[in-house]
């Protein structure tokens, strides 16, 4: 896959590309057992707007993915197709078992139809293989990070994004998450080694506004191109500053770069904060 840049013939075209999907499947999903309505979060109640920026866009199906895996231990399958999935930034594959089943996985870097897709206690470390962290070599970059046991992947599921094992010394072993989190995990939970696939989405460039109605978003304005009555940026005259030490939400609460983390009970899990990180 790659990103294939448009020539432009229209004004609407110019800085737009697109990604070359010519690896993904071109028929409609088939396996009705897996497609379920895809419920609009975004709307109106009481007349008032209740998630700002959202609205219309194309109806989607919702695929339902296969995160844990893990009843299906020591079973292979193998790829039948690789689909596009309107709900994620990563592609999916569909995957067909001996017995007859079919699921959905997320696909992995260099991932292609026919190869074989297996979960295992101990097996070999290969891309698109799920493990125990404790039998996945130190180093290996995985994917899809169970954090709890028996709850499936929670974690790096979006394109592109990989996380690393750091160390398996102690109780429990250590994984760098994307944002440089490092974080303690439980031995005996689940992760796919490799990278997940459509890496290229990054350098997307939508290039007109339309795309971006297709997928449900609304256009946006700023605070201070408004007036006071609708929000704390606005008034002055023309491109007047904020006024004010420090931006501010539509409310009246603080916005941009305020640390908005409240979950404490996970805090002695985490060995370096993604913040230390980004410093050094």
């Amino acid at each position: 896959m790659g990103i294939r840049t448009i020539k432009a013939v229209s004004n609407a075209q110019r800085g737009m590309n697109t990604l070359d999907n010519e690896q993904l499947s071109a028929k409609k999903p088939s396996v009705r057992r897996l497609l379920s309505v895809g419920k609009k979060t975004a709307g109106r109640s009481g007349g008032t707007i209740s998630i700002r920026h959202r609205g219309g866009g194309t109806r989607r199906q919702y695929r339902t993915v296969d995160f844990n895996r893990t009843d299906k231990l020591d079973i292979p399958g193998k790829i039948a197709a690789l689909e596009y999935d309107p709900n994620r930034t990563a592609n999916i594959a569909l995957v067909n078992y001996p017995d007859g089943d079919k699921r959905y996985i997320l696909a992995w870097k260099g991932a292609k139809v026919g190869d074989e897709v297996l979960c295992s206690q101990k097996a070999k470390a290969r891309p698109g293989t799920r493990l125990p962290l404790e039998n996945i070599p130190v180093g290996f970059e995985i994917y899809n990070l169970e954090v709890q046991k028996n709850q499936g992947g929670k974690f790096v599921r979006s394109a592109g994004q990989k996380a690393k094992l750091v160390s398996l010394e102690g109780a429990k072993a250590q994984v760098q998450l994307p944002s440089g989190e490092i974080r303690r995990v439980e031995k005996s939970c689940f992760a796919t080694v490799g990278i997940l696939s459509n890496e290229e989405r990054a350098l997307l460039q939508m290039g007109k506004a339309g795309r971006t109605r297709k997928k449900g978003r609304r256009p946006q304005v700023r605070g201070k191109a408004m007036n006071p009555c609708d929000h704390p940026h606005g008034g002055g005259e023309g491109g007047s500053p904020i006024g004010m030490k420090y931006p501010k939400t539509p409310w009246g609460a603080h916005a941009l770069g305020v640390k908005t983390r409240r979950n404490k009970q996970s805090d002695k899990h985490i060995v370096r904060s993604r913040h230390r990180a980004k410093k050094k």
